[in-house]
């Protein structure tokens, strides 16, 4: 049977990450970068397409695992009839040479472990030559070299294209497996010593767990969550991938299947806010100046998402020899929503470096410069139809959404020229005029009366969980009755046993593609802050407490969630998620978390 989503767990290197399985196969993992080929590939494919299984022979799924308290080294337990053994996994942080350690300890007994490690580079479809030299196990394809060695050696042989280990371990007894990439054309890297290696992991991701300020409720899932965005954080250059997966399905079997490996600057705002509520000034800071680095330029030439490093083109292709993730095909790489038009980013740009000046962040010398230019181009671009937050592949439409975060850039530019005189430049009259004519605009042709809602665009009486950031952005003030009426509208039609879709999939969808989809898991979380702006306190209270207890048992969270079969979908762990979790903590509990 294949695995579930909820079965894995991460590991990460803050260069790129791995997912583990709860049966101790290690079935993705992308290198050097998120954004690199995969060399295991079997969460989209088979065991042929590349993955590694450490395990106690003829066992399948673990009896427990765990990380180690705030740090995301993760524990995998097995019980058998001969003894218990621990398979400790983590990825040391080094420069330009990604490791992963598997420690196999032996807790009781005396048990005999199996390890297959069978590499795949490019997307699960080469196969390496291997060879064995001085101790260790070479594989090598293309641009692609790979090193494998245990410490004590263990018998390894090789057995159907996989390298196979198998030895026996008793209480206390250890061994550890290293295995590291590396450019083909370049000499090995430097061993690590995996027991320092651990010992400093552990060390080095207490020290950073420590800094959060939010003490409340649910603590440990926050904490967990704000791990997981520092995993999902590119080092070299401060930028945070939405997700370390491509094309795990938004329903089993279905079409809608895409490659968040890649940095959105929808989520900028949303991050921001929750590492400077949190206390990670440093993480937000390197976040605002990836965010600047990658909008320099033409604001014409403004783009949804960018590469790890900023990198413009991201173009969408198949790989036809992966089955995909339950049979879920295609398998994309690649975002073709990258040459979209939608204009809620630009709302977002403007929020966050707004939020960055009121953080005390040292501005940068540019900042201001650029964000006058981004207004310049909104002042003539705001009234076109584009694809919307939700990057629809069925035409453009004037979304409700954009027009807000349109009003959003508007009243952060004439803020931050209150707030801070000594700018130079800009057009504080003729931000103010427009940002009124928004305003009006949107609360005459995006808002139905007859129904006391805001509409999903235009002309339009679909809803759309967007809406319920209207209050979050100031738009207008939570207990403004057409907020309130846009609040309980949702609530009624777009929640599928009391979690949020973010829009209708039935008849014609807006986003032009077959099929559905589960329910949005930050939609359920902005759902929450709506509830408790409004004044439903205990309800959002509820509805968080059932959103942490949907993460998996390592406290993880998918994109999406299907209440009817209990599943999680989507790709994982999903950054919006998390970053959903922290903000609606800190809204519900306070940001000293006192509750």
């Amino acid at each position: 049977m294949h695995p579930r989503i909820e079965d894995y767990a991460l590991i990460g290197d803050q260069q790129t990450a791995a997912l583990v399985s709860a049966d101790g196969s290690v079935d993705w993992l992308c290198l050097p970068r998120f954004d690199s080929a995969a060399c295991f590939a079997k969460l989209l494919g088979d065991e042929d397409n590349g993955h590694w299984r450490i395990a106690p022979a003829g066992a399948e799924r673990c009896t427990r695992r765990a990380y180690r308290p705030d740090t995301l080294v993760l524990d995998t337990e097995w019980e058998t009839e001969d003894g218990a053994v621990r398979v400790t996994d983590f990825m040391p942080q080094r420069d330009r040479a990604p490791d992963v350690v598997r420690i196999v300890e032996g807790l009781s007994g005396e048990v005999t472990v199996h390890s297959v490690l069978r590499l795949r580079f490019d997307h699960g479809s080469i196969v390496p030559w291997v060879r064995r030299t001085d101790g260790h196990r070479v594989a090598v394809a293309g641009p692609d070299s790979a090193w494998l060695r245990s410490e004590p050696e263990v018998r390894t042989w090789g057995r159907d294209f996989g390298t196979h280990s198998e030895f026996t371990v008793a209480a206390g007894e250890k061994v550890a497996f290293v295995l590291t990439w590396h450019p083909s054309h370049e000499p090995r890297p430097d061993q690590i010593d995996p027991y320092e290696s651990l010992r400093h992991s552990l060390e080095d991701w207490r020290a950073w767990a420590s800094h959060c300020r939010y003490d409340g409720p649910h603590r440990d899932a926050v904490v967990r969550s704000l791990i997981t965005l520092k995993a999902l954080t590119y080092k070299p250059t401060g930028g945070i991938v939405a997700a370390p997966t491509t094309s795990l399905p938004e329903e089993p079997g279905g079409v809608r299947n895409w490659d968040y490996r890649y940095c959105w600057l929808r989520d900028s705002t949303l991050t921001l806010g929750a590492l400077l509520s949190a206390g990670y000034l440093e993480e937000a800071e390197a976040w605002r100046d990836w965010l600047l680095r990658a909008v320099a330029g033409s604001p014409a030439d403004l783009q949804i998402m960018y590469g790890l490093a900023g990198e413009r083109r991201l173009p969408e292709f198949e790989l036809p020899w992966l089955s995909g993730f339950a049979e879920s095909t295609p398998v994309r790489i690649g975002n073709d929503a990258v040459n979209q038009l939608q204009l809620d980013v630009y709302g977002e740009v403007m929020d966050s470096l707004s939020l960055a000046r009121l953080a005390g962040m040292h501005p940068q010398p540019q900042m201001w410069e650029l964000q006058c230019a981004l207004m310049n181009f909104l002042k003539t671009a705001w009234r076109q139809p584009d694809e919307g937050l939700w990057e629809v592949r069925g035409g453009r439409r004037q979304f409700v959404h954009s027009k807000v975060m349109t009003w959003v850039a508007l009243d952060r530019a004439v803020h931050t020229l209150e707030e801070h005189p000594e700018l130079s430049g800009g057009d504080p009259e003729g931000w103010r005029e427009l940002r009124e004519e928004v305003h009006r605009e949107v609360c005459e042709r995006g808002y139905d009366p007859e129904r006391n809602t805001f509409t999903q665009s235009y002309g339009s009486r679909e809803l759309d969980a967007s809406l319920l950031l209207i209050p979050r952005v100031g738009f207008l003030p939570p207990d403004d009755p057409r907020v309130v009426g846009t609040v309980d509208a949702i609530g009624k039609e777009l929640t599928r046993d009391g979690l949020v879709r973010r829009y209708s999939t039935e008849g014609t969808p807006v986003d032009g593609l077959p099929g559905g989809e589960g329910t949005f898991l930050v939609c359920s979380f902005w759902y929450a802050d709506a509830l408790h702006a409004t004044g439903r306190t205990r309800e959002a209270r509820q509805l968080f407490e059932r959103l942490v207890g949907l993460a998996n048992d390592v406290g993880l969270l998918a994109e999406e969630y299907d209440p009817v079969a209990g599943r999680q979908l989507g790709n994982f762990p999903q950054a919006f998620s998390h970053i959903g979790l922290v903000n609606t903590a800190l809204a519900l509990y306070g940001e000293d978390g006192a509750g």
